[in-house]
């Protein structure tokens, strides 16, 4: 690989970050308007379309997704929930970097989760009171929950990019195994010549 074609790829890693910069920007964004208007602990509901399908709040969680966590000790808390975090996303960024298989669509999705957890990390460092949720959705008694668990932009984040990335996962299209410059011309490869195949 020359040297054009490694800045290429380059650039062409890099740019899905842009998605987990804004992810980030975002996520801060709503939170921090939300500690500024709206009362602590869910005690004030903005119906966004006059009904109870969507509301706006502000609870807080201590835990992670679906208050996983809750009862863990204060001792253990900052271990399981940020340096754990940290850790994976660490991995996770090295993955995206050194992998030579990934798709486009699977780096932005990858580039997605990373913004998402960070933004979650950010509240489990800087927020003694914990992360920000404030997106309150009606789930009409499925799985036995009649409102799904408050979550934020990090979280919408998090959970779109990874069924996106499963999705990419399940549906891939197989590579094509790269064509030798014999084959490319129509010639017989010496292999090929060898074994009399075609």
């Amino acid at each position: 690989m020359n040297a054009p074609e490694r800045k290429s790829l380059a650039r062409g890693k890099l740019l899905p970050f842009s998605l987990t910069l804004f992810v980030i920007a975002l996520d801060q964004f709503t939170k921090a308007l939300i500690i500024r208007y709206f009362p602590q602990n869910g005690s004030y509901i903005k119906e966004v379309f006059g009904n109870d399908l969507l509301w706006i709040t502000h609870v807080r969680n201590k835990a992670i997704a679906f208050s996983l966590g809750q009862n863990l000790t204060e001792s253990l808390r900052p271990l399981v929930f940020v340096v754990f975090p940290i850790a994976a996303l660490g991995f996770l960024i090295w993955y995206y970097w050194k992998s030579k298989d990934l798709s486009t669509v699977q780096r932005w999705a990858i580039a997605g989760i990373i913004g998402g957890g960070i933004g979650n990390i950010i509240d489990r460092i800087a927020r003694p009171d914990g992360v920000v949720d404030f997106i309150s959705v009606k789930f009409y008694g499925l799985f036995g929950l009649e409102r799904w668990p408050t979550f934020n932009v990090a979280d919408s984040s998090v959970v779109i990019s990874g069924l996106i990335l499963i999705a990419t996962m399940f549906f891939a299209v197989p590579k094509e195994a790269p064509q030798s410059e014999a084959g490319k011309a129509g010639q017989k490869t010496p292999e090929e010549a060898q074994t009399g195949e075609p």
